[in-house]
């Protein structure tokens, strides 16, 4: 029975996956077709729709993916509007820097690792591993606020789109797997899947 729960379980991990990055595919993919507003029109209707398919799948909204999903609505909506692509430029700035800000607030006003509530159910960690890691991944929503600030002010839109596919996508991944020795380290009881 355990063995037909963990295929399941992988695909619906794989599916909640491509929910996510879905949006972001279709907007590189249309960007380049269609340009700019073509390509933000598409995010806005991916992320749409991806979001409550995710619900629906998943049986609980998806935070960060949430927050994202809004500001892809606004910022995107008042790219199309008012046909200024420096809005749907400013998004990733903007959603990094608000995810750094809560993570770090969390820490150094609430004492409280936030990202505990949200992955909790992923990875059992000791407080200080959750400290540790909601400490590192702060401090890399704002360096990603950074590329994405660098790439905007001073490069071409295709360079800019060009740059979230392979600057900031690619060190995101690479970040998270730098992550696994913490992970091993402060995992809390004996079935350490990192060890």
């Amino acid at each position: 029975m355990s063995d037909d729960i963990k295929p399941e379980k992988g695909m619906r991990k794989l599916y909640a996956t491509a929910l996510e990055l879905g949006p972001l595919v279709l907007f590189f993919a249309a960007n380049s077709k269609w340009g700019i507003f073509v390509g933000t029109g598409v995010f806005i209707a991916a992320t749409a729709i991806c979001l409550p398919a995710y619900r629906w799948m998943e049986g609980r909204w998806p935070v960060m993916p949430m927050v994202g999903g809004f500001f892809v609505l606004v910022f995107g909506g008042l790219t199309i509007w008012l046909q200024d692509e420096t809005f749907i430029k400013l998004k990733p700035t903007i959603v990094n820097c608000l995810f750094g800000v809560i993570l770090g607030g969390g820490l150094l006003l609430l004492k409280r690792p936030l990202l505990k509530p949200i992955f909790g159910a992923a990875f059992q960690l000791t407080d200080e591993g959750w400290r540790k890691l909601t400490l590192r991944w702060a401090l890399f929503f704002f360096f990603l606020a950074i590329v994405n600030e660098v790439a905007w002010r001073n490069f071409s839109t295709d360079t800019w789109i060009a740059s979230k596919m392979f600057v900031s996508f690619p060190a995101t991944l690479v970040f998270a797997f730098f992550q696994v020795p913490l992970l091993k380290r402060y995992w809390e009881g004996d079935d350490n899947p990192f060890a």
